[in-house]
Parts: structure tokens; C-alpha cells; sequence
């Protein structure tokens, strides 16, 4: 991965990975030792960690937290009402814990909601306060895409106005950046939301402005 980010000479590198549920950790020390294979290899790079909840273990998140990732990636997905159907292991609460843990940690965090999924405008808005509560300073909006027949069919397609509107009642709310349009997703537009939250003082020295 190191190799990859070197020799395709990005300026901020977005990781990420399936739930590693069979490793004791969670896949922690996966995510650790490759923050540290990078800045190895390319010390002006900044590395943003998209992360499952590791089901609540202090151990495996305050690992990853001390690796110290330029941006902490956990994504709320949906609106309360609708975490159990949509997420059936994790839990609304535990990802604002993790957030929460992740902020208090000194990081920048950020979250992402899908919509489209059958929530309301007022939920969608209640989940931005939350995530605000918490100290998230970015979150992405996007519109849910059903995969296969054998996931949630698709609720509504949500108007360009409406994504508009949440981007603003988001910043209003106080966080720093949101980013929200329908084909919104985490990794959308990652470096300059990065900069944005961070007031644009964030600068990957000598390196390509590529994402």
C-alpha cells in the first residue's frame, strides 16, 4: 500500500476495509502498521482511515487513534429509526461512541449518511445534530443505490434541492464541512474536505494534488 501511494504520487490517501470481525483486533494493527509503512515511505502524505466500529473495544480503536490518521473515518450510515434494518451489527449509539472517542483523541473526524433509504428530512437533520454533538467535522451525504435485489430497495430519490438544504443546515449546525450531493460518498472529494475542515491550513508539502 505504502508502494501504491508513493508511485502514484498522492498528496492524501484514503484506507479503508471490510469488517475484520475474525482477527482478535478487528484488523487494527492492519490499519496501524500501514499509517506507519506510509509516512515511512512519503512523511508529506496525509492518511485518512475509514474504519469499521470494532465493535466497541477501547484496545482496538485507541491503537488506531494513536496512530494519529490526518482524518477518522466512521460512518453513522442512517438515520436512528432505521440502524437495524440497514446495519444489523452496529448500533447508532456505539458508532456516536466511537466518533466521540475518536474527537476526544484530538482527530478529525468525519461520518457519512446514505439517504434514500426511507428516512425523513427532520431524521436526517436530527443525525447531523448528533453527529455534531460529537464533534464530527465532516460528513458526507449521498443517495443509497441498492446493490442487489437482495438488499433494501431504494425508498426515493432524493432531489439535488434537498441535498443542498442538508449541506447548509449541516454547516449551520457548526460542522466544519459537508459534502452532499447524490453521488456523495466517503472517499468523495476527501482531500479538499479535509482542508475545508481544517480552514485550508493543510498542506501536503512537495507532493501531487491528486486524491
Amino acid at each position: 500500500m505504502a508502494e501504491a501511494v508513493e508511485r502514484m504520487g498522492l498528496a492524501h490517501a484514503v484506507l479503508t476495509t471490510v469488517a475484520r470481525d475474525d482477527l482478535p483486533d478487528g484488523g487494527a494493527s492492519q490499519f496501524t502498521a500501514t499509517i506507519e509503512a506510509i509516512r515511512r515511505r512519503t512523511p508529506g502524505v496525509q492518511v485518512e482511515c475509514l474504519i469499521s466500529d470494532g465493535k466497541g473495544d477501547p484496545a482496538s480503536l485507541d491503537a488506531i487513534f494513536q496512530a494519529r490518521p490526518d482524518v477518522l473515518n466512521h460512518n453513522i450510515e442512517t438515520v436512528a429509526r432505521l440502524q437495524r434494518a440497514v446495519r444489523p451489527s452496529a448500533g447508532y449509539a456505539r458508532s456516536l461512541a466511537v466518533l466521540a472517542r475518536a474527537k476526544a483523541a484530538g482527530l478529525t473526524t468525519k461520518s457519512s449518511i446514505i439517504v434514500g433509504m426511507g428516512e425523513t428530512s427532520e431524521e436526517v437533520l436530527a443525525t447531523l445534530a448528533d453527529l455534531r454533538g460529537v464533534g464530527v467535522d465532516i460528513v458526507t451525504i449521498g443517495q443509497y443505490l441498492r446493490p442487489t435485489t437482495n438488499h433494501l430497495p431504494v425508498a426515493r430519490w432524493v432531489p439535488p434541492e434537498d441535498f443542498e438544504a442538508w449541506k447548509e443546515a449541516g454547516e449551520a449546525l457548526g460542522i466544519a464541512h459537508v459534502e452532499s450531493g447524490p453521488l456523495t460518498r466517503s472517499s468523495y472529494h476527501a482531500r479538499e474536505a479535509a482542508l475545508a475542515a481544517d480552514g485550508g491550513a493543510v498542506v501536503a508539502a512537495g507532493s501531487s494534488p491528486q486524491n
